[in-house]
């Protein structure tokens, strides 16, 4: 039942979003490429917003669930909203064929390879507003294929989802070193199942091993083995999976986050700070920091006595919701925490004409206001 309404969720979801079907010219191949893309909800009218660019190649049938998983997560800011492009394969084997002796891209496997960052890329950049954060998906021998990109320095994609992939020989000792030495932030992800394909299973198994043993802060990695998944299954359970772990900085604060991190942290404030700040540079997006992230912090603050941290947080939240309560609240909460009654009093009531955020409205501040009043007989 979970299943299924997961499903009808995804594939309303999917209905809501824009999908383009388009032609793409190429120099590195004697005809154009087609191509399925989905631009984020109100795309059109957020035209001062970039968004990061997701290739999924095999498009034939990774496109959807891709597609559908990712309108759905940034639906409810779970990551951020981005620009899905599926890459149609008319001959996905001739597309990531490596040459015996290097076992490098050659003949199409190495015009398919010049394609996506020679052509594809460009004529995105004219059309679309990018953010500079690309991911790359892909199965089996799509997935070992997209690992060349990590070849490039800097390396075309940000983020790597391999679903079971078949990997060249000595990439497994390629990819190790270039993670163990890469001076990039890179995002990557495999999986695979119990009842994957044998060889496949082993060699991703073995590459995993080694990733794990990687120590480079620069490396994010991730890895999943579902019980009872076959070769085709597992993409089902590892998209959502890979798309929550490459994003996990984005998404509001939970109460995992909150109780590990965040009650933890030296200054709640800071951490806040941060979080934003990291959003921004991965993923080149310049987002208002949600209300309920202030609300998380103002609780962390609460508890831990932090009366300048609520005056930085109060300072804050008046530049990023000046037509509400909560920037009054926060400050407010300072100077009642720090002694100066009189001072909380009159910036309470200073707010009283400006609109509720979240929970906290004019009533709090009221109640506070009136609380002062009747202890001190201001």
């Amino acid at each position: 039942m979970k299943k299924t309404l997961l499903l009808l969720l995804l594939f309303s979801s999917f209905l809501n979003a824009q999908v383009l079907y388009e032609t793409i010219p190429s120099t590195n191949f004697s005809e154009s490429r087609q191509v399925k893309i989905q631009l984020p909800r109100n795309y059109e009218t957020n035209k001062d917003k970039n968004y990061p660019v997701i290739i999924v190649l095999d498009a034939d049938y990774l496109f959807e669930p891709i597609a559908g998983n990712v309108d759905y997560y940034s639906y409810w800011e779970d990551m951020p909203q981005a620009i899905v492009v599926g890459v149609m394969q008319p001959n996905r084997m001739d597309d990531t064929q490596y040459d015996d002796s290097n076992f490098l891209p050659t003949e199409q496997g190495a015009s398919f390879f010049n394609f996506i960052g020679q052509d594809l890329f460009p004529w995105l950049s004219k059309k679309y507003r990018l953010a500079p954060f690309n991911l790359i998906v892909g199965h089996d021998a799509t997935a070992g294929f997209a690992n060349y990109y990590l070849m490039k320095n800097p390396p075309l994609f940000n983020a790597y989802i391999s679903l079971s992939p078949d990997l060249a020989p000595q990439m497994i000792e390629r990819l190790t070193d270039i993670l163990q030495k890469t001076e990039n932030k890179i995002f990557y992800y495999q999986a695979t199942g119990t009842e994957d394909i044998e060889a496949l299973r082993k060699s991703t198994q073995i590459l995993n091993v080694a990733l794990q043993n990687i120590e480079n802060t620069n490396l994010k990695y991730y890895f999943d083995d579902f019980e009872h998944a076959t070769h085709y299954t597992l993409a089902g359970k590892a998209i959502p999976s890979a798309l929550e772990q490459i994003f996990a900085v984005y998404r509001p604060i939970t109460k995992k986050e909150f109780q590990e991190n965040i009650l933890s942290a030296e200054s709640p404030f800071n951490y806040l700070t941060e979080k934003y700040e990291i959003i921004e540079n991965l993923f080149g997006i310049k987002d208002k920091i949600r209300i309920n992230d202030f609300i998380a912090i103002a609780a962390a603050l609460e508890k831990k006595a932090d009366w300048d941290g609520f005056e930085n947080l109060g300072k804050l939240a008046r530049k990023e919701y000046p037509e509400t309560v909560l920037g009054a609240y926060y400050i407010g909460r300072s100077y009642e925490g720090n002694g100066d009654t009189k001072k909380a009093m009159r910036t309470y009531e200073s707010a009283l004409v400006l609109k509720s955020a979240g929970d906290v409205d004019k009533d709090i501040l009221m109640a506070r206001a009136q609380r002062i009043k009747d202890d001190f007989g201001y």
